[in-house]
């Protein structure tokens, strides 16, 4: 089984990209590919710059690494109660080459913010709007007040029930 992982984020220090490698490391006899979307970085969409650029190539790549999994683990940070702008424009680029983005993978929702509310506005829009695009959601943990809740250094979840509830969503996976 092949597994890539991402956070929906931009930022260097991603929180949700060190939840989605944490989450895809409990995962036993997988592959694992861990993305970064600042190696996806585009323009941003329009129709006026579709039509100048075509199928942007940032976009075609990251598509073929969707299309290579077996299941998709997603971390979504929150900016403003939504998606943060690098996700949602790579997302408009790949979904004008492929409306079906996530071709009936397993997709595993993760969400996490610094603050209480565990970025769960994001993680509400993704689970409902993500199924609309091809993902077969197979569960979904927001984590609130990430630094208290997560060490950084070791790189794991310290918060004995969080961590529990995600195994209990990673053992529906294998």
């Amino acid at each position: 089984m092949k597994v890539v992982a991402f956070g929906a984020s931009s930022s260097s220090e991603s929180i949700n990209k060190k939840l989605a490698t944490y989450a895809s490391s409990l995962l036993q006899n997988v592959e694992v590919e861990i993305l970064d979307l600042n190696d996806f970085e585009l323009p941003l969409f329009s129709v006026d710059k579709e039509k100048e650029l075509g199928q942007a190539e940032a976009a075609q790549a990251f598509l073929t690494k969707i299309e290579s999994a077996d299941l998709l683990i997603i971390s979504f940070a929150e900016h403003n109660g939504t998606y943060t702008a690098a996700y949602k424009n790579l997302y408009d680029w790949v979904s004008r080459i492929k409306q079906k983005v996530f071709e009936d993978k397993k997709v595993l929702l993760l969400a996490s913010s610094p603050g209480p509310g565990g970025a769960k506005n994001v993680l509400a829009s993704a689970a409902r709007s993500l199924p609309h695009f091809g993902a077969e959601i197979i569960g979904q943990l927001s984590i609130p007040k990430f630094f208290d809740n997560f060490d950084t250094e070791k790189n794991l979840l310290s918060n004995k029930e969080l961590k529990d509830q995600l195994l209990q969503l990673i053992s529906h996976v294998e």
